[in-house]
């Protein structure tokens, strides 16, 4: 049980730091949306969204299944960017970059450090689950952030087939989420490769 509060804990801040990775890179770049938002905060309350960060997490958590969720996208305007050609990507990736270098930190943590065998797990939970975030997010799926780099790349004969995934994407991430039996194997496989790659473990 405890296991389990402190996973949810660490996914839940996790995500929260992923979409304010977002807002400051946004508002580095010259839109200040997500500041008068006020969600260049490390509140919880300002970010939670209820599928993402509530239902989805806890339903997973009660089938035993590595918990997997996201948080309610911080607010942006692409037309305040002072890099107009490259502003969005570079929105996009501040959020996987993020969990990536919490998750590379705590991984060489585990390596380089003695740690004691609770705070062995800790950090461990929170390497994996930030290496689970960055990949997951970059599935190139709305409204996850991999679709908004695609996105970024995407000529314009493709409109049609953008629009049609922000339109359903939600629909086509649930269905992988629950109905595929093998559809986010490889994230979870590809984030305890890259903790027992760091950590030596």
């Amino acid at each position: 049980m405890l296991l389990t509060i402190f996973s949810l804990l660490v996914l839940l801040f996790s995500v929260i730091i992923h979409e304010v990775a977002h807002g400051n890179v946004a508002n580095y770049l010259g839109d200040p949306t997500a500041k008068y938002a006020g969600r260049l905060t490390l509140n919880p309350i300002k970010h939670l969204d209820p599928v993402g960060s509530v239902i989805l997490p806890l339903f997973l958590a009660f089938l035993g299944a590595p918990v997997i969720g996201w948080a309610k996208p911080v607010p942006i305007n692409p037309y305040n960017f002072r890099d107009q050609k490259w502003g969005e990507l570079k929105v996009s990736i501040a959020g996987p970059a993020s969990n990536f270098l919490i998750a590379v930190i705590f991984a060489l943590a585990v390596r380089f450090f003695p740690l004691p065998g609770s705070l062995f797990a800790l950090f461990s939970i929170i390497s994996i689950y930030n290496f689970l975030l960055g990949i997951f997010n970059l599935i190139p799926i709305p409204p996850l952030d991999g679709s908004w780099i695609l996105f970024s790349f995407f000529p314009r004969g493709l409109m049609k087939l953008k629009i049609f995934l922000q339109q359903y994407g939600m629909f086509i991430l649930i269905f992988l989420i629950f109905f595929i039996q093998s559809g986010l194997s490889w994230v979870f496989s590809g984030a305890s490769s890259l903790f027992r790659l760091l950590s030596g473990q």
